[in-house]
C-alpha cells in the first residue's frame, strides 16, 4: 500500500481528461484448459464428476477486474493508479445443467458501460462440444474505480460505442442501472408490499390455520410443505490471509464461493436430490471483509415452485475483538431440482417479507429457463 501511494498523481481530476475508450479496447478472451492440461482439473471436480460452480464465479470475478484494468490503462504507468473493486453482480444465467471437467472452457468479456467511476462488464461462458465452442454462461458484473489506496471513488476513461450493437449493449447498460435503481426503491425494507403482495401472504396463512381450532394462534403445514425456519443452513468461516486480495481484504470471489456452496447444499438438503444453478443476480457488496474477520453465513429457502427452489445466503462480519455483527452481502440464487419440491411457507411477518423477497428474484428470471443436459 505504500507503493501505490505514488500512483496518485497519475488520477485524473475529472473524467474529462481521461482518453475516452472503445469496447474492443477491454475485450479479452481467456482459455481455461481442463482438457488440455489434466492436473487443472482437482481444483473445478466435484463428486458428480461436473465442475464446481463456485470456481467459475471465483473465475468471473477476476476476469471482470482484469477487464476494467484494460479498459482504464495508462501506458506510461507500471502499475494502475485505480483500485477496482467488484460493487455487484447483475445477473448470471446459465444455459446448461452442468459441465464437463475434462473439456476446455473459454471465458471472454469487456466493458459495456460506463458512468464517471463505475463500470458494466459483460462476459460469456462457453465449453468445448466437439470442434467448437458452445456457450454455457452469460454474467453482468458493476465494477467501480477507487484510488490508489482504495480510499474514495476515481474516474474511469469514457466509452464509445462504434456499432450499432454497441449502441444497443451501451443502452441497455442505462436501462440495467434504472432498473437496479427502481427495485431497491421498491425494496420492502423500504416500502409496504403491494396489494397483490399482501393477499398472497394472507393466503398462504389462511392455509395454515388449524380447522379444528379455528385460532390465530393454532397453525398447521398443508400437504407438502415446509415451514421456511426449517431450511436454514448456517455454515462460518475464519477469513486467513490465503484469500486476501491486494487492499489486505478478502477476495470477492472466495466470499461468492463460499456463499454459493452453502446455498447449494440448502437447496439439496430441501429438495432431496441433486440441484442445478440455473440463476445468480442481485449480488451487491454493501461492505469490504477483512483478513482475520469471522464469517457468517446464514442461507435459507425462501421462495418455491414446481422444482424451482429460491434460495437467500445472508452473510455477516465480526472482528475477533469486537462481537458487532456487520451484514456484508446477501446472495439470491435459483436452482432446479432433479424433482418437483415443497412449498414454503412463512410464520412470521419477517419470513412473509424474505417469501416475496424471493419471489420478487425469481420472477425477475427469464423462465420457464430450459438447461441443455448435453
Amino acid at each position: 500500500m505504500e507503493e501505490r501511494k505514488v500512483l496518485q498523481s497519475f488520477l485524473a481530476e475529472s473524467q474529462k481528461g481521461l482518453p475516452p475508450r472503445r469496447m474492443r479496447d477491454s475485450h479479452i478472451e481467456v482459455l481455461l484448459p481442463l482438457g488440455s492440461q489434466p492436473e487443472l482439473r482437482e481444483k473445478y471436480l466435484t463428486v458428480q464428476n461436473t465442475i464446481r460452480f463456485g470456481r467459475i464465479l471465483e473465475d468471473l470475478d477476476s476476469l471482470g477486474v482484469l477487464i476494467c484494468y484494460m479498459h482504464t490503462r495508462i501506458h506510461e504507468a507500471k502499475m494502475s493508479p485505480l483500485s477496482i473493486v467488484t460493487a455487484l453482480v447483475d445477473k448470471i444465467d446459465m444455459q446448461k445443467m452442468s459441465l464437463s471437467p475434462e473439456q476446455d472452457i473459454k471465458f471472454s468479456g469487456h466493458v459495456s458501460w460506463v458512468g464517471k467511476t463505475s463500470m458494466e462488464v459483460k462476459m460469456q461462458m462457453f465449453q468445448l462440444h466437439g470442434n467448437e465452442f458452445c456457450p454455457v454462461l452469460d454474467a453482468t458484473f458493476v465494477m467501480v474505480a477507487r484510488d490508489s489506496e482504495n480510499k474514495g471513488p476515481a474516474f474511469v476513461n469514457p466509452l464509445i460505442p462504434e456499432s450499432p450493437e454497441e449502441e444497443e449493449l451501451f443502452r441497455q447498460g442505462e436501462l440495467n442501472k434504472g432498473r437496479r435503481v427502481a427495485f431497491s426503491a421498491k425494496s420492502l425494507l423500504k416500502m409496504a408490499p403491494s396489494a397483490e403482495e399482501r393477499s398472497t401472504i394472507h393466503e398462504m396463512f389462511l392455509h395454515t390455520l388449524d380447522p379444528k381450532t379455528v385460532s390465530f394462534q393454532s397453525r398447521v403445514l398443508p400437504p407438502n410443505a415446509v415451514w421456511m425456519e426449517d431450511s436454514k443452513l448456517k455454515s462460518l468461516e475464519v477469513c486467513h490471509p490465503q484469500e486476501r486480495n491486494i487492499f489486505n481484504r478478502i477476495f470477492g470471489g472466495f466470499l461468492m464461493r463460499k456463499a454459493y456452496e452453502l446455498g447449494w447444499a440448502t437447496a439439496c438438503n430441501f429438495g432431496g436430490s441433486r440441484p442445478f444453478v440455473v440463476a445468480v443476480d442481485d449480488i451487491m457488496f454493501q461492505k469490504p471483509v477483512d483478513v482475520g474477520s469471522l464469517l457468517f453465513l446464514s442461507s435459507q429457502v425462501c421462495f418455491t415452485q414446481d422444482n424451482y427452489i429460491q434460495v437467500r445466503v445472508h452473510s455477516e462480519v465480526a472482528s475477533l475483538e469486537s462481537k458487532e455483527h456487520m451484514t456484508t452481502n446477501v446472495f439470491h440464487f435459483t436452482f432446479m431440482s432433479e424433482k418437483e419440491v415443497p412449498l414454503v411457507f412463512p410464520r412470521t411477518y419477517g419470513e412473509s417479507m424474505l417469501y416475496l423477497d424471493g419471489k420478487r428474484h425469481f420472477s425477475s428470471m427469464s423462465v420457464p429457463v430450459n438447461l441443455r443436459k448435453d
